[in-house]
């Protein structure tokens, strides 16, 4: 089904706009914002949803919480599971281990 068909569907009472009826009509199309979202369509395509303030503000709040977390927060909820279960990390004891490199360098400066 295309944007015609749904505009054709939903005639003026409904929620899809063309951009020169959006442009026409701005103010209606504003006040409809405050019910239910606008959607403006180039060509059959979505370039624009008006939507009420309130609405926006719950967006920016839901993006908020959802942005990704940094590794110090990852690394602070670890910390905290690991407090919760009394769990404790075995660090095993340092080893040497050969070091090609040093052993060229050491063949070289012979």
């Amino acid at each position: 089904m295309s944007i015609i068909d749904i505009i054709s569907i939903l005639g003026e009472q409904g929620m899809i706009w063309r951009i020169a009826q959006a442009k026409q009509r701005f103010s209606e199309m504003i006040k409809a914002a405050t019910k239910e979202p606008q959607l403006i369509y180039n060509r059959e395509q979505l370039v624009v949803a008006v939507i009420e303030a309130e609405m926006f503000q719950e967006f920016l709040a839901w993006r908020d919480r959802k942005e990704k977390a940094s590794l110090a927060d990852a690394f602070r909820e670890l910390h905290q599971l690991m407090a919760e279960e009394n769990y404790i990390l075995e660090i095993p004891s340092r080893q040497d281990r050969p070091h090609h490199f040093v052993d060229v360098l050491n063949d070289l400066s012979v």
